[in-house]
């Protein structure tokens, strides 16, 4: 199983003011929204909150509007768009989820809610960070 670090999260009350610092103030280019396929969102799934993307070219920022009831309308516990996250990509999520489970570490896993093309998981770390480990999925 190979793990990769992909993102980070950082959420706002004014997405495109943040986007604008990212992209201006440090430069980073930005990654049009059209590159990230999002399922509907519903009353019980889904997230459709702004996001906005920006990359060095190899790390992506993902910029989201904050919502605090993602996770109660998803079923789970962890909410990823709280606080922000950091994210990192798998190419096996099953056994990267035996791996929590072995490890006692709860997660919430979204599966495809908020990422077309993506399974995601979130958990904390020890510190109560949370963490996202994805796997792209066709």
């Amino acid at each position: 199983m190979k793990l990769e670090f992909h993102h980070i999260n950082f959420v706002s009350e004014d997405v495109d003011r943040l986007h604008r610092f990212y992209t201006e103030v440090l430069g980073l280019a930005d990654v049009p929204v059209q590159s990230f396929p999002r399922p509907d969102a519903t009353d019980s799934s889904g997230y459709d909150g702004k996001i906005r993307f920006a990359t060095d070219g190899a790390m992506q920022m993902h910029l989201a509007h904050k919502d605090l009831g993602v996770a109660f309308r998803n079923g789970g516990v962890i909410n990823p768009v709280e606080r922000g996250h950091i994210a990192f990509r798998t190419d096996d999520i099953e056994a990267f989820k035996a791996l929590l489970d072995a490890q006692s570490i709860p997660y919430s896993d979204y599966g495809t809610a908020f990422a077309a093309e993506w399974h995601q998981v979130f958990f904390h770390d020890p510190e109560g960070n949370v963490i996202e480990v994805h796997q792209a999925v066709a």
